[in-house]
């Protein structure tokens, strides 16, 4: 995983060195991102930098790349996983391939698909292609927004890209986000969505039958095409289910590579795993029972709350959001992330988006029906870039370590949204992610298997979000709350924490294009509007915990 920064539509002044300088400035934001190596591809009317993490092809895989037939230029932050099949394929076809990257795929089929070429890819992406003699570009994004990605527009109106929004903020007049599941080509008026499946609608759902073995066995696929890479790795264990179960399935490839598909040992035969609480959290004891039963070497890291409150201001502007959960959240992700760098492990395998895909939170346990049920699944897939996945990949590369999500291979996302959303269901004595527990059967110790559903800012001790309430209650006064719509027009925080996090967001990015692209304000138990039609209790929440959820969590305050 890397960065990359785009300046086109240059219009034949993009060879000086002044544009150049500006291009590097821009990159070098995002530089915490890709430590390894830097790359520049400069032409009269596009400019591409790279900022290298290298995980897959170390020594050849350096970036922009180029077709060296064509002299089209690629930058890339991701990982392809379906790349060994598509070189098989794009060989036949004549491409003379200069690298071991699995990102060259993406030139050799470009020449044949155009921006159709998406379609094809498997994998987390955001990529910015130039094509000199056309003089054309194409930006994408992989479909679910894995991957960071964010435009906008200079005072002269020249079209900027980049993988952070703080390479942007005070460059351009206008920042967005660049939507997930879409392509944006020269002579588009906007981002066109390429990511169409028959899941997104209730009425198109094939209800494919749940059967465990299948769901494992699929679960099992991604999980070892994440694998790849030539750099040691680790695995990030909350003591929950969704990560416990990645672990226990990456353990089970760890002693043989997968790039050869088993031919060889792997190069780092013991594997390393990292957990993060309070002392005492309820995370890192059960983390801990997880590595006992798979064998990792485990490493339970300890914060206190102070030194959460002292990484805030850093949190906020590495993370871009003033999101109350994805703060919460990203704190001890930042922390962890900083020791792990220090061991020298540069890419982990985590467990963000089985909550969304398979209604894990605690809420879902709240709807009516299979419709309305599978229809809030959907608006969760399709907002993970907002939220967990941004989360999870600006914590881990704030300190340059690729996180990888193996429940959000576009497969298993297909296999796991078109399920029958009855099975998925809780309730009558199912716990919520049940078909899930129950094709693990076996792979991990029943306590863990069968734990209930604990947000990562709740498991890794209650003390956490209790402190920050209480941090929050002495830096902001009742009468700035009372005028927070004076000040913060847009997205208005509606609770001290909010206003509190809304502070340090503005003084990082002040700009109202930055603030509009934030999702927050008012604090709910969920993320979506028309999820807070099911029960009275969820409209008058204000927090987002999982604890706040009392008529579901045993533990409820």
């Amino acid at each position: 995983m890397c960065s990359i920064t785009a300046l086109l539509d240059l219009e034949g002044k993009g060879s000086g060195g002044e544009i150049r300088g500006v291009a590097l400035e821009i990159s070098k934001r995002q530089r915490h991102r890709g430590p390894d190596w830097s790359g520049v591809f400069q032409h009269e009317n596009a400019v591409l930098v790279h900022e290298r993490l290298a995980i897959v092809d170390v020594s050849s895989g350096a970036q922009p790349l180029i077709d060296g037939e064509t002299g089209s230029a690629l930058a890339v932050n991701g990982e392809i996983y379906n790349h060994k099949s598509l070189r098989e394929s794009t060989k036949s076809g004549g491409y003379p391939y200069r690298t071991g990257s699995d990102c060259e795929v993406i030139l050799a089929l470009y020449r044949d698909m155009g921006r159709d070429l998406v379609n094809e890819l498997e994998g987390m992406y955001a990529f910015v292609l130039y094509d000199p003699k056309s003089d054309f570009w194409l930006i994408a994004r992989d479909p679910i927004g894995i991957i960071p990605l964010f435009y906008g527009h200079n005072k002269e109106g020249k079209l900027l890209v980049a993988s952070e929004m703080k390479a942007l903020s005070d460059i351009c007049d206008d920042v967005s986000e660049f939507p997930p599941g879409c392509t944006f080509a020269k002579g588009d008026d906007e981002p066109v969505r390429y990511f169409k499946e028959d899941w997104m609608e209730y009425d198109d759902l094939p209800m494919v039958e749940y059967k465990p073995e299948e769901m494992k066995a699929q679960l099992e696929k991604a999980v070892k095409s994440h694998l790849m890479g030539d750099v040691p790795y680790g695995l990030l264990i909350s003591g929950g289910l969704d990560s416990s179960v990645i672990a226990a399935i990456a353990k089970k490839y760890s002693s043989k590579r997968v790039d050869d598909d088993g031919a060889s040992d792997a190069w780092w035969p013991s594997i390393h795993s990292f957990s993060i609480g309070l002392e005492d959290s309820p995370d890192l004891a059960a983390a801990q029972k997880v590595a006992d039963a798979i064998d990792t070497v485990h490493h339970s890291l300890v914060f206190t709350i102070q030194e959460g409150l002292d990484a805030l201001d850093e949190v906020v502007r590495h993370i871009e959001t003033y999101d109350v959960t994805t703060i919460r959240a990203s704190t001890p992700m930042y922390l962890m992330a900083r020791q792990i760098k220090a061991m020298g492990i540069k890419m982990v395998l985590s467990g963000e988006g089985a909550d969304e895909l398979l209604g894990g939170y605690l809420y879902f346990h709240l709807a009516p029906n299979p419709k309305e049920f599978h229809e809030e699944t959907v608006r969760k897939v399709l907002a993970l870039s907002k939220y967990d996945c941004s989360r999870a990949n600006k914590s881990m590369m704030a300190w340059g370590i690729e996180a990888r999500v193996p429940f959000l291979d576009k497969p298993f996302v297909d296999y796991a949204m078109r399920l029958d959303p009855k099975v998925k269901m809780g309730g009558e004595g199912r716990i919520e992610k049940h078909i899930l527990r129950e094709s693990f059967i076996g792979s991990l110790p029943e306590e863990i298997l069968w734990r209930q559903k604990e947000q990562f800012s709740d498991g890794v001790g209650y003390g956490w979000i209790d402190g920050l309430k209480d941090y929050a209650e002495k830096m902001v006064t009742n009468s700035e709350l009372e005028r927070a719509n004076v000040r913060f027009p847009i997205n208005t925080p509606d609770s001290k924490e909010g206003y509190f996090y809304r502070t340090i967001f503005e003084k990082h990015y002040p700009s109202a294009a930055c603030a509009a692209i934030i999702p927050g304000g008012k604090t709910v138990a969920c993320s979506t509007e028309k999820a807070l039609e099911w029960s009275e209790s969820l409209r008058n929440l204000n927090d987002p915990s999982g604890r706040a959820v009392k008529s579901v969590h045993k533990d409820g305050y």
